[in-house]
């Protein structure tokens, strides 16, 4: 590890967020001295972000631990064109109504880490709708546009996957990197941001803003990005069976939250305490040392302390207890999903209507090879299931729901 002087890029560092810093030494000796006001963009493309966003939310978290200000920036602007970056087709365009009701939406999960207020370290929230829906063209054009090359704009990766693709990229979707390095300047500008941080997929765009920002306002900017987090399989992080782990309790319950953690591989267990957890490094340690069935404590540690940290103490005493409750009892929970039955449902309509699996034919392929239980049975041909008050149904060894009659 580097050795920092300033205690932002020391938490940092020590806690695996760091890729790449455009100025390391710079940067360092003015978070040593002032108060660094940073910023990460954020789409307004879903009433949820997920869980994929989670690293770049605990660096702000991290930020404003650290005694600096975070700026979370809400795409109100950008989001009406959408990000470009390693996508295989242009999104679908959204209205200034649905961009708006988003942000309210994702504001919840925003306020559950981070404290915000009108101090010198309390975070805001700012749209960049403010500043670009006001931009005048032709001016625009003359201002910024003179310091973008076509040539540089076309040698990025993320512009480059698309055109060696053969795959369509609109001309309004090619402006998105522009617009992006407009807001770093804007915000230099109105709110003394100094710093960008961003996932690794974000360091050309990052770099674009800081030398516009040096180029029209000589203001020395800075910029951060962090790893891209796999899984020990190579997996990208947060994807699962049942598609993306939302952070929006109404979007994803914290029972399958606290789940999505409790089943992280061995091989994690360590790195994800460091990144998503606020638990001490030596106790970290301590749980990641543990070996056989003792690393599932640790993996507990993590779902316990993750939960907390967006839903509640209570929402992950309640997920634990369920599945406690579930796995060492073989009892029901209240948290886990449930489907109300009006006398009986086939169990290929019942794995399906839980969300224990993605389709039907999912279901037939589970229930072919021995992998679904109703009460603890094991069941290996589709048949009805007589409802009257719970049954237990199971998808393998870690999914469950209750049939409600």
């Amino acid at each position: 590890m580097t050795t920092y002087a300033s205690d932002l890029l020391r938490l940092l560092d020590e806690r695996g967020y760091i890729h790449q810093i455009t100025d390391p030494a710079g940067l360092d000796a003015l978070a040593a001295k002032q108060v660094v006001p940073a910023y990460i963009g954020f789409d307004a493309t879903a009433p949820s972000l997920h869980v994929g966003s989670l690293v770049q939310i605990m660096l702000l978290r991290r930020l404003q631990q650290s005694g600096h200000k975070p700026i979370v920036l809400m795409g109100g602007g950008t989001s009406k064109i959408g990000d470009p970056s390693f996508k295989d087709e242009a999104r679908k365009l959204l209205t200034n109504e649905a961009i708006d009701a988003n942000i309210a939406s994702i504001r919840r999960v925003f306020e559950s880490f981070l404290t915000f207020g009108d101090g010198p370290t309390d975070a805001v929230m700012v749209n960049n709708a403010d500043w670009l829906d006001a931009l005048e063209y032709i001016p625009f054009l003359r201002q910024v546009g003179q310091h973008f090359s076509v040539n540089r704009m076309l040698s990025f990766d993320s512009v480059k996957l698309r055109l060696d693709r053969e795959q369509s990229l609109s001309f309004l979707e090619f402006n998105y990197m522009i617009l992006q390095a407009y807001d770093f300047r804007e915000l230099a500008l109105r709110a003394g941001c100094r710093l960008q941080l961003g996932g690794s997929d974000q360091w050309g765009n990052i770099v674009n803003g800081i030398e516009l920002t040096r180029r029209m306002d000589s203001v020395e900017v800075y910029g951060v990005t962090t790893p891209l987090i796999t899984t020990a399989d190579g997996g990208k992080m947060g994807k699962t069976e049942k598609g993306a782990v939302w952070l929006n309790a109404d979007q994803l319950s914290p029972y399958d939250y606290w789940q999505f953690w409790r089943n992280t591989q061995d091989a994690d267990v360590g790195k994800f305490l460091r990144l998503f957890t606020d638990l001490p490094l030596d106790e970290i340690a301590r749980l990641e040392a543990l070996e056989g069935a003792g690393i599932n404590d640790a993996k507990k540690a993590l779902a316990d302390a993750a939960t907390t940290m967006l839903h509640g103490a209570e929402a992950a005493a309640s997920a634990a207890e369920t599945a406690r409750k579930t796995f060492e009892e073989g009892a029901g929970g209240e948290d886990l999903p449930t489907l109300k039955v009006a006398g009986e449902i086939g169990l290929v309509d019942a794995l399906v209507g839980l969300g224990l699996v993605g389709s039907k034919n999912e279901a037939r392929r589970l229930i072919g090879q021995g992998g679904a239980r109703v009460d603890g049975e094991a069941v290996t041909e589709d048949r009805p299931v007589a409802v009257s008050g719970e049954v237990r149904v199971s998808a393998g060894k870690k999914k469950h729901g209750l049939l409600v009659g």
